[in-house]
């Protein structure tokens, strides 16, 4: 018998897929993005989002023992803020028009690193797995580590039945290749991409569906063998981070 994570309890008692009413809140978001529209509506907000996200990120998790046990973490540090961040943004609009899930790889969390993404808008239903925005050393890490890889990330990448379900994310390309890289070594296409990922969009009304966590977890296993191969340079890396402490004898 499989032993339950302690960090996989039932987060919410929703359904883990949407209603009608959670479409329509969102596409009134858009055109009403205020602090006092959302606040007079915060109840539909828990009610038709958080709470059925929360139930769905619950049960993909169970899943998730089998294909990504190092992504396991509590529902609630899945789920990401409704809240934009505006401090640096000439978009001063309050809040986010999705609500969106991010299950990071244990030991990564301060990085992200390479993981499972969710997000539902009024329009569309955004599945994706991969590397997205790494930091600078990210970048070099997993550069790197395709130089000797390379053949394994093709097999990876190119997978007849991961690309039946999902297509490469915006690799944000270089048009050159990174400075201490060969032109001509046989990954510099993959080399010069600064993100790494596949990503599925489905309508919308997919995620109104009570089979929407398992429409999720095919992409997300189909993803895994992906996942795991880019980590293991960042984990590397991070490893190498950490000093250990010496006496001073």
């Amino acid at each position: 018998m499989r032993k339950k994570n302690p960090d996989i309890s039932a987060a919410s008692s929703a359904n883990p897929y949407f209603t009608p009413q959670a479409i329509d809140f969102l596409r009134k978001l858009k055109r009403n993005n205020r602090r006092e529209w959302f606040e007079a509506r915060r109840d539909v907000y828990e009610g038709e989002l958080k709470q059925p996200m929360l139930a769905l990120v619950s049960r993909l998790m169970q899943g998730m023992t089998e294909y990504a046990p190092d992504h396991l973490r509590p529902p609630q540090k899945c789920l990401l803020r409704i809240y934009r961040d505006t401090r640096f943004s000439a978009d001063k609009t309050p809040y986010k028009t999705q609500v969106a899930a991010w299950w990071t790889r244990n030991g990564l969390e301060k990085t992200s690193g390479s993981g499972y993404y969710l997000h539902l808008t009024a329009t569309e239903l955004i599945i994706a797995a991969g590397v997205y925005m790494p930091p600078k050393e990210q970048l070099f890490a997993i550069r790197q580590y395709l130089l000797e890889h390379h053949a394994e990330f093709r097999r990876l990448i190119e997978s007849r039945k991961l690309r039946a379900k999902m297509t490469i994310h915006d690799a944000q390309a270089l048009t050159r290749p990174p400075k201490g890289f060969c032109s001509e070594h046989p990954a510099i296409e993959w080399i010069k991409w600064r993100q790494w990922g596949v990503i599925a969009t489905l309508p919308a009304t997919e995620a109104l569906k009570p089979k929407l966590p398992a429409t999720v977890e095919e992409h997300f296993r189909l993803a895994a063998p992906l996942v795991d191969f880019l980590n293991e340079p960042l984990l590397h890396a991070a490893g190498k981070k950490k000093k250990p402490l010496f006496a001073l004898y």
